[in-house]
């Protein structure tokens, strides 16, 4: 069984772990500041360059310092010092005073700037990417959403720290090479030894960063762990059984647990960054008495003079601190660089849906949608959810689609929008396989109402337009809309009618203090709860936004309505659907029943397939058994001697509105 070309790889090679020392061999400090410095051009050139012309300043004035304060105590120390250079020389030293004090200011204020500017075009592209994907396999995989969040907290901060490594090296190499020439004018040999102890300090702290790197990726799954138990803790919709069955505290001890081992494993590399830093601190700090020992000795014996030791002090000093910066800035632009390859694989991610040319167009579906010979698991290692499916869905013709849990019913829906593509087999528009035109064409021409709603903290009338985006603020469309799902009158008696917010989540918190807010621009902010049954009729009408498409998809539609309001919207559902294609999948045998072809799925096949006279009138098939087991939980006395009296065609058994089929 071959798989289908087009289905693309993943974008790691499998056993391998972004985040160890092998992303040393995928990934360099040098990518991931070209690729931080691309997005800090795009998004604030002109803040970039004031910040280059800042490290310049910042680099060079101190040597410049430096140098002028030798000089002067050179002078000073003269047997005839001239005033008038004196007086030079000190204006010097404060006009670079002043221009290091100005320059840390505006590296400030250009920063933030940057920084900002920087974010907000790093999450852009990173959401763009996001939805660039057109099906759900991507956002099903655990180790996606492990690089989401990572490439979510890189996208804040990581292209930020490598723009600032990149200027603090410059500005800490211009300082750097003042200083050693310098020192190398006075005393190659002190030179030396403050370029060799920076050695183990760089090997050290490039240790140190990839450990950190690694770190963030391990622990990642335990904290999005925690994130969840979070949720759970605070979640509106998950309080009744969290407060009911008592799961407070063991979801606290989860979320706890979490945390510690979090916790454990960075007191452990901690640990070892104390041991780094204070072995570097000693050897720097011997350096530096080794250094002053050898200046007083020197300028003693008058080999020196005292503006040399000025300067020697001044220069090993600088020296020093400058290497430790730049050690420190690479290995932090080293961990922020692999860490920011997180967000460098999701900003390039490919789309798990590969399609043909983006202008190529979809005709209106004019004969049958055609499933042929399909074959469907969610990856390789689960089992076969589809399994050679074969069905014909004609044009202006309503399907039902019956079976009980994991027949495979969702998995075919998913397949007719294309969220996913078959590993064998087609799916076909008139004869097109649908892999062979646009997904957004596909997706244009279908309408859908899912069991899995959604519940949008949003007003009312944005609830129901996002279910034609085009038309969301066309209120007599949205109208519409409500008045076939049969909510029309449940919002127009809510506080602000279509205006009010439908969520428990948000709330006014910058109006809460304007006194002249009316009655109702606080209620429609403030925001109202509504119950399941009005949520999904809700979520109907979304659906119904998008009338006159080619195909109409109706998910168990009113699965959380009572029997009154089931009946009620499968009528106004009937009316929509008439000389309409549509699918309707229902374990409530009474809402499929007048369609034009009912199918039995089971094991991932069609089982059986005629309409609701013919199926029924097969005491032995599946859909019969099904139809009259649901009947029977509405007689009030069952008398199995009395076979199976639900109601068919022109029958006078109730109406089943219960679930039986599971």
């Amino acid at each position: 069984m071959s798989a289908d070309p087009r289905r693309t790889e993943p974008d790691t090679e499998p056993g391998r772990e972004p985040g160890r020392e092998d992303l040393a061999d995928d990934v360099s400090v040098v990518r991931g500041m070209k690729a931080a410095y691309a997005l800090a051009w795009r998004a604030c050139p002109g803040m970039l360059l004031l910040q280059a012309a800042m490290a310049v300043i910042g680099g060079t004035a101190p040597v410049a310092i430096a140098w002028l304060t030798k000089v002067a105590l050179d002078e000073l120390a003269a047997p005839d010092p001239r005033p008038g250079s004196l007086v030079w020389m000190a204006a010097g030293i404060g006009a670079l005073g002043i221009a290091m004090a100005a320059t840390s200011a505006v590296t400030a204020y250009a920063q933030g700037r940057a920084r900002r500017a920087i974010g907000l075009h790093a999450q852009d592209r990173l959401f763009a990417a996001v939805n660039r994907l057109s099906g759900l396999a991507r956002l099903e995989e655990p180790r996606f959403h492990d690089r989401l969040r990572l490439a979510q907290q890189s996208a804040e901060h990581a292209p930020d720290q490598l723009v600032q490594m990149g200027l603090s090296t410059l500005q800490g190499t211009l300082g750097i090479a003042g200083f050693l020439g310098t020192l190398l004018a006075i005393s190659p040999v002190m030179a030396g030894a403050a370029l060799v102890a920076a050695v183990p300090a760089m090997v050290a702290h490039l240790a140190l960063s990839r450990r950190r790197a690694g770190l963030v990726w391990r622990t990642s799954p335990g904290m999005r762990r925690k994130l969840f138990y979070q949720m759970l803790l605070t979640d509106l919709q998950a309080a009744k059984e969290v407060r009911l069955f008592g799961l407070g505290d063991f979801l606290h001890g989860r979320m706890l647990t979490e945390l510690r081992a979090s916790n454990t494993a960075e007191d452990r590399l901690e640990r070892g960054v104390v041991r780094v830093q204070v072995s570097l601190a000693a050897l720097g700090a011997l350096l530096s008495a080794g250094g002053l020992l050898w200046a007083v000795r020197a300028a003693a014996a008058g080999t020196i003079s005292i503006g040399d030791v000025s300067v020697f002090i001044a220069s090993l000093a600088g020296l020093q601190s400058g290497l430790g910066v730049l050690v420190q800035g690479i290995a932090l632009g080293h961990q922020s660089a692999l860490v920011f390859h997180h967000y460098l694989t999701v900003a390039g991610v490919r789309d798990d849906l590969v399609g043909p040319s983006p202008d190529r167009e979809l005709a209106p579906l004019a004969h049958a949608i055609e499933l042929r010979d399909v074959w469907f698991r969610y990856d390789e290692n689960s089992p076969w959810i589809l399994r050679g499916l074969n069905l014909t869905i004609p044009h202006g013709s309503s399907v039902a689609v019956v079976g009980l849990n994991g027949a495979g019913k969702s998995t075919l829906v998913k397949l007719l929008c294309r969220f996913y593509d078959p590993q064998r087999g087609s799916v076909l528009w008139d004869g097109v396989d649908i892999r062979d035109v646009p997904v957004a064409e596909l997706r244009r021409r279908i309408g859908a109402v899912f069991q899995d709603y959604m519940d949008y903290d949003l007003t009312a009338a944005e609830n129901i337009g996002l279910g034609d985006l085009e038309a969301i603020d066309d209120m007599d469309r949205v109208r519409a809309a409500a008045e076939s799902a049969g909510v029309h009158e449940t919002v127009e008696r809510l506080p602000a009618g279509y205006r009010t917010m439908l969520s428990r989540l948000f709330h006014a918190g910058d109006e809460e203090e304007d006194e002249e807010e009316d009655g109702e621009e606080a209620a429609r902010t403030s925001g109202v709860h509504l119950s399941g049954g009005q949520w999904q009729r809700l979520a109907l009408a979304r659906g119904l936004m998008r009338q006159g498409r080619d195909l109409m998809i109706l998910d168990e539609p009113s699965s959380g309505l009572d029997a009154v309001a089931e009946r009620a919207v499968h009528d106004r559902l009937r009316e929509l659907r008439a000389g309409s294609t549509s699918v309707l999948v229902s374990h409530r045998l009474s809402a499929v029943r007048r369609a034009d072809r009912i199918v039995v799925v089971q094991d991932g096949r069609i089982l059986e397939s005629g309409d609701h006279a013919s199926l029924t009138a097969s005491p032995d098939g599946v859909y019969a058994r099904l139809f009259h087991t649901q009947a029977e939980g509405y007689r009030e006395d069952p008398d199995p001697s009395a076979g199976a009296t639900g109601p068919g065609p022109g029958g006078t058994g109730p109406v089943p509105t219960a679930v039986g089929a599971g």
